[in-house]
């Protein structure tokens, strides 16, 4: 790239013949958040109360039905789009659309031409992860503000040129972790913050899933209906198999990041919060295994079970665990969260966000939350954490205050970078040091081409955003 084109527009990126080649990308800074300066003010006026937002949906089968179905519920919020390389998908997400907002949205398979429409403000997406990071800094590019779903990144590289994309380009953009816009987390934060735990030195993180062998078939021809070059963007190219599709893509690293990085990513972003971490950890060891189901039986890559250890400069612990077989829980909790302090410790179950303390070397029961009453103001900022999150990210485009979102760039970004951390671990098999304010392994150049990725034409990540 010539020095210069130090900016590169999305349409540019995608014709000029001088675009930075697919290959293996060198490693770059990756300050940590808490040495980079104060994200600018977003551009562009504030939308008022009464105002509709017009908004696309891109990636629209399971969680994009979800915030399809959550936007199109918000008063003065138009879903405009949906969007899918799936066009089979259409008739009924229409439909279901139509009924709850009384529009009919339009429906396109390209995401380009999405970001074309001068008329959309803002885009959502439930793609799956190896798009996240293109398809944001894309949607900054045109212009519009978004919501991405977890993990915000396929890699770390990705998560820092997010940052950089949203503060050059200065809109809003919110990352899927609903939990930080629930009542009863945010009550266990606030309570471990006060320090009625005492100091924090530990957490633990559980993602005790029972998931079955998804199969095994050979390759096959792309279904009528699917663009699948789309969905392949930033991924290498591999012929269409059905297990490497719809939701199985989660189990291959070419288009995913295992369990870590997709229930897991959610309680890790948790245990951080707890930790009070705002920084990348020094180091990192992951290990586990695929375990009862052989090669024969299953094409997932990912492991099944997986422990990986995080230790931050000043020598605190932030724990996680994967069991993707039948297991026993841990303290009553399968996924969810523990909070170790020098007074006492914390359960935090995520499947009802329910918390309760426990103090002393008799194990005395101290403070817990009841389950946050849901039924009330429904334009509330807090509550389950679902459609408050959402409202979250619409208050932010309403006031023009990116203050106002409850899960930024930055935190998403060091949050994404723990799964991938503890899978460059898992897969090198080794132990790593990690430098955050460098952004790189220290004196392991193999970890750190694992950085980044190959890219495919045109579908390329660029270096400078």
């Amino acid at each position: 790239m010539s020095s210069k084109r130090k900016e590169i527009s999305r349409r540019q990126f995608l014709s000029s013949s001088t675009q930075v080649a697919a290959g293996v990308l060198a490693a770059t800074t990756l300050a940590s958040c808490t040495s980079l300066q104060p994200a600018p003010v977003p551009k562009g006026r504030a939308y008022g109360a009464s105002e509709r937002i017009n908004m696309a949906i891109i990636g629209i089968r399971g969680r994009g039905n979800g915030l399809a179905r959550g936007f199109a519920g918000i008063p003065n919020v138009h879903v405009k789009t949906l969007c899918d390389i799936d066009e089979r998908l259409f008739p009924k997400r229409v439909k279901e659309i139509e009924k709850i907002q009384g529009l009919v949205p339009s429906t396109e398979y390209d995401l380009r031409r999405v970001l074309d429409d001068k008329d959309i403000d803002a885009i959502a997406t439930a793609t799956p992860n190896h798009w996240h990071a293109l398809l944001t800094i894309w949607a900054l590019q045109a212009g519009k503000h978004i919501y991405v779903e977890k993990p915000c990144s396929h890699n770390i590289s990705e998560g820092r040129r997010m940052i950089e994309a949203t503060r050059k380009y200065n809109r809003i953009v919110c990352v899927g972790f609903q939990s930080r816009s629930n009542t009863n987390v945010i009550n266990a934060m606030k309570f471990l913050r006060e320090g009625k735990l005492g100091d924090i030195y530990m957490t633990k993180g559980l993602c005790y899933k029972s998931r079955k062998s998804f199969g095994r078939v050979p390759d096959g021809p792309v279904p009528k209906g699917v663009h699948y070059d789309l969905w392949l963007g930033p991924a290498q190219y591999q012929p269409f198999n059905e297990k490497r599709f719809h939701y199985n893509w989660h189990w291959h690293w070419n288009t995913g990041n295992g369990d870590i990085g997709n229930q897991g990513v959610h309680e890790m972003d948790i245990a951080r919060w707890g930790l009070n971490k705002n920084e990348h950890p020094v180091k990192v060891s992951s290990s586990g295994g695929y375990f009862k189901y052989t090669a024969d039986e299953c094409s997932q890559e990912t492991p099944n079970t997986q422990t990986a250890v995080f230790e931050y400069a000043d020598g605190k612990i932030l724990q996680f665990e994967v069991r993707g077989l039948d297991t026993n829980d841990e303290r009553g909790v399968r996924i969810g969260n523990l909070f170790f302090g020098t007074e006492g410790w914390m359960y935090l179950n995520s499947s009802g966000k329910t918390w309760a303390t426990f103090f002393g070397p008799k194990n005395e029961p101290g403070p817990t939350s009841e389950i946050a009453d849901l039924s009330a103001d429904p334009s509330d900022l807090t509550g389950s954490g679902g459609d408050a999150h959402f409202h979250t990210f619409i208050n932010a485009l309403r006031s023009g205050k990116a203050e106002d979102i409850t899960a930024d760039i930055e935190g998403g970004h060091l949050s994404a970078a723990l799964p991938h951390l503890a899978n460059i671990s898992y897969r090198l098999g080794r132990n790593l040091i990690f430098d955050g304010a460098r952004g790189k392994f220290v004196g392991d150049k193999q970890a750190d081409r694992m950085l980044t990725r190959k890219y495919r034409k045109p579908y390329v990540v660029p270096k400078t955003v």
